[in-house]
């Protein structure tokens, strides 16, 4: 059987400013992971949930609890062990989020990331929280925030509900000029979708006596306690006050999903990419390329500025069609449809191979000769001097933005 693209395990930095409430979505995230194993990098277990860590699984300098989530105290110098660690093979990681303490320099983190040869993983975006309420006294005290917030790609405004909605709709500026074009997605209590960060998984059925014991069952039934309480305060006519909060999650970003069995033309395509839509977080999936020197199945994976494509070969009874699925707040949903629409091969003409050399630049160096085989004879040196660039684990300008092609 041909071998598939390989399988990489996102690695997303979480920061902020101490206080921001990184830890509260932190732990937001592991009780809603649903199937998904999380592997979570954290500088001190203090305001993790040890009581729920103690009877899911062991507190140690590694803990391993029962829906797979694995958290390790560690500083920078030790990050690329930790990573090696979490990635590998048995562990069975999904996504490794690493919540960065409140006085980190989250570049730092992300050139580390970057410049990684660790080939299991790939980097997942910087999600920087911010603290609605504290916003102007936390940018007095610290002025680098600016700076954080610019290199994000994607601003949680986290205890959104703490201001009014003048204050908020003036902080959303501040933020877009800060960080144009960077999603922002506000938020209570650190309650943001997974669906940003990761995909969640239903869980097999032998997984239930696991389940009986993890992290995500005390989170859930905590949650839904919570929620009969606030419910029973309203009296029997309440709508479900906790209900509709978990319901909605949703309504803080749009997803935008595209099929199409016509092949994707390189040229548009890499246009559309290279100029995305102002908000437009996460892209995922599979391209289509009819090109006659590689028609190869290309997977896509892009966070913020970040692009990488993943070549491999169709299995013989794979039906060829481009599927994406592009995540983001404030995206205009037709727009986006239409843009993907236009790049479809529609005419007579087909693209030809020099066409692909915008994809290439995109796709990871292996070493293996083999890889580009099949683009032989294709020249165009500028952008093949790009491509060879690209791939140096150099320490780019801003890492958080730089597209580290």
């Amino acid at each position: 059987m041909a071998p598939q693209a390989p399988r990489q395990i996102p690695v997303i930095v979480l920061a902020g400013f101490l206080g921001s409430g990184k830890t509260t979505l932190l732990n937001h995230l592991l009780g809603r992971s649903g199937g998904s194993r999380v592997g979570a990098v954290v500088n001190d277990f203090g305001s993790i949930e040890i009581d729920a860590m103690t009877v899911a699984g062991q507190v140690d300098s590694m803990v391993s609890l029962g829906n797979g989530c694995l958290c390790c105290a560690v500083d920078t110098s030790e990050l690329d062990e930790y990573l090696e660690r979490l990635a590998r093979p048995s562990a069975r990681i999904d996504v490794i989020v690493i919540e960065a303490s409140g006085l980190a320099e989250p570049q730092e983190l992300i050139r580390m990331i970057l410049a990684s040869e660790n080939d299991r993983i790939v980097y997942g975006g910087l999600a920087e929280v911010v603290d609605a309420a504290e916003f102007g006294a936390t940018r007095a005290r610290h002025p680098e925030i600016d700076r954080h917030v610019a290199i994000a790609d994607l601003v949680v405004l986290n205890k959104a509900d703490r201001i009014g909605e003048a204050e908020q709709r003036s902080l959303l500026e501040t933020l877009a000029e800060l960080s144009p074009g960077t999603p922002v997605v506000p938020a209570a209590y650190g309650r943001i979708d997974p669906e940003l960060f990761f995909d969640r998984k239903p869980r097999d059925a032998d997984d239930e006596a696991v389940r009986q014991l993890s992290f995500e069952d005390l989170f859930r039934e905590e949650a839904e306690a919570e929620e009969e309480d606030a419910c029973s305060e309203h009296g029997p006519g309440c709508g479900g006050h906790g209900h509709g909060h978990r319901q909605h999650l949703h309504a803080a970003y749009e997803s935008v999903a595209f099929e199409s069995d016509e092949p994707m033309n390189p040229r548009r395509l890499m246009a559309f990419l290279d100029s995305r839509p102002a908000g437009l977080y996460r892209i995922k999936g599979f391209v289509h390329f009819d090109v006659p020197e590689n028609r190869q199945k290309f997977a896509v994976h892009a966070v913020g500025d970040f692009l990488r494509f993943y070549p491999s070969p169709w299995q013989p009874d794979e039906e060829r069609r481009t599927q994406l699925v592009l995540i983001g707040s404030g995206v205009d949903t037709a727009a986006v449809r239409k843009e993907l629409t236009d790049c479809r091969e529609t005419g007579p003409e087909r693209a030809d191979v020099n066409s692909m050399w915008g994809v290439l630049r995109y796709v990871p160096s292996t070493g293996d000769p083999d890889e580009t085989a099949d683009f032989a004879g294709s020249e165009e040196p500028d952008q093949s001097e790009e491509l060879d660039q690209s791939e140096e684990p150099g320490e780019p300008e801003e890492p958080g933005k730089a597209g580290a092609a």
